[in-house]
Order: C-alpha cells, then structure tokens, then sequence
C-alpha cells in the first residue's frame, strides 16, 4: 500500500462553496480509507466520484497518461480547488503510476497517428524539394523524423487501425505499468468489450498482488468492481461509504435485466 487515506478540509469562510464542495457525497465526506491494493469508486452519473478522483489525482501530483499535465489541464480547472482541500495520508510515497481517463487515450491515439502522418509527409517533402540528392543523402537529412517513427511504431505497431480501441488500450495501459506504481483510473472500462474488461480486471488483480501496485478507478462496470479483495466504495452515498458487490444497483440491475429482459423493454 502507499496512499492509506485522503481527508477533505472543509473550506474556510472565505474559500470556495459551491461545485464540486456541495456535492453530497463529497460535502460529507471526511476521511476515506485506501484499506486494500484496489479501490473502486461507483456510483451514478453527477455522483462526485469521478470529480474526487481527478482532484485526488492533482493533490497527489500524479502524472497524466495520455493528456496535458494535471497543472495546465483546462478540464480540471474546476477541482483544483477540492485537489488544494484534500488531505493526503502516505504509507509509502510514490511517484510511480499515473492518472488516466479513458478520453485522453482517445485524444492520445489520435495524437500518435497525427505524428506519424507528419513524419511521413515530411520525408515526402523532403525528396520532392530535393529531387537530385542520392538516396543516402536524403536518408541522413530524414534521419530524425524516421528515428522518431520507428519508436513509435515499435510502440503501436505498424497499422493502429488494425486493432480495435480495446485492444489498443490494454496496450497502452499494460506497458505503462511499473511495480510500486499508483494508478488512478477513471472509468476505464469506456473502451472495452465484457470480454476485455475481464482483461482489465486480471491485469489489475496481478499487479496489485504480485507487482505491489495500487489503483483508486471510478467505474460503472460490475465486472471490474468484482475483483476479489477490492475495496468498493459508493458515492451515491453521503458520505460515501463501502458497499458489497452484490448490494450495487448497476449489479442489480444488470441481473435483473439479463434474467427478465422483456420486463424491462416492454416499457420503452
């Protein structure tokens, strides 16, 4: 374990009330103990929990994967002022790990494929505007721009677009993964089948056991929130407070559904 709890101070009087302090479940909530490796975070949409994970992310300096710095991220203006209120309560401090939200690898693969195409393009105008020059000569002068297109590729693979979001995210967050690493994820599970969440959830039971990882993930995926031995704790409640696998609504739901399916479409 390295994080063991976060805390929340209450503003002062002169200090911000409004969003994100007067959401329920954060403006009750005092401490909340990281007691064991996983930690889930549910509840519904509005519900705070992904809120308090970005703001946990700022307060513990964590580096973002896949978007701009936690200091400069103009999506995370509006927690900054939780991330200053937050208290944090270290077993072991780490700088391993990083904060990841499923958007920004969407935004990051994008951002890969754009480099890629601009080192293309620059080797093309390179010999366009050099029609004369032998081919070793152009090979040196495109030296830089092929360098950087090799590691990328040794990265991602030849053709990005040849396998799925899922696949491509697996990926991306398994070759980040260093032991002692704190990993906080919100809602991962965006672009993954039930079958590759099942992926998610066993990388996420080996790291934590065996790689002495430990992640804090907002999720509504019932698959990864029954992980065995994680903590889960739910923000539709106020405060939020730890709650069984089998009390969660999306789990109640989710089984009503599948075993009554009609019951339910009926209506629509």
């Amino acid at each position: 374990m390295h994080l063991r709890s976060v805390s929340v101070e209450r503003p002062t009087r002169d200090a911000p009330t409004g969003f994100p302090f007067a959401a329920p479940a954060i403006a009750t909530l005092e401490t909340l103990e990281l007691s064991t490796p996983v930690t889930f975070l549910v509840g519904e949409n509005g519900s705070g929990k992904s809120t308090f994970l970005e703001a946990l992310a700022w307060a513990a300096e964590s580096v973002a994967a896949g978007s701009a710095s936690l200091d400069t991220d103009a999506s995370l203006a509006h927690v900054r002022p939780l991330g200053r209120a937050l208290r944090l309560s270290w077993q072991r401090r780490t700088r391993r790990g990083f904060f990841l939200r499923a958007e920004d690898f969407f935004g990051y693969v994008k951002g890969v494929k754009s480099q890629l195409a601009g080192f293309a393009e620059q080797a093309a105008r390179v010999r366009a505007e050099n029609p004369d020059l032998a081919d070793g000569e152009l090979s040196r002068i495109n030296a830089p721009f092929a360098g950087s297109e090799a590691a990328l590729r040794g990265r991602y693979g030849d053709d990005m677009d040849a396998r799925s979001h899922g696949e491509q995210f697996l990926d991306f967050f398994q070759s980040r993964l260093v032991p002692g690493g704190l990993y906080l994820l919100d809602e991962p599970e965006a672009p993954l089948s039930p079958q590759r969440q099942l992926a998610l959830l066993a990388i996420l039971k080996e790291a934590s056991l065996e790689r002495a990882c430990q992640f804090v993930v907002a999720t509504h995926s019932p698959i990864l929130a029954a992980l065995p031995g994680a903590t889960i704790v739910s923000f539709d409640e106020a405060p939020p407070e730890p709650v069984a696998w089998d009390d969660l609504e999306h789990v109640r739901l989710v089984r009503d559904f599948l075993n009554r399916p009609d019951a339910f479409l009926r209506h629509l």
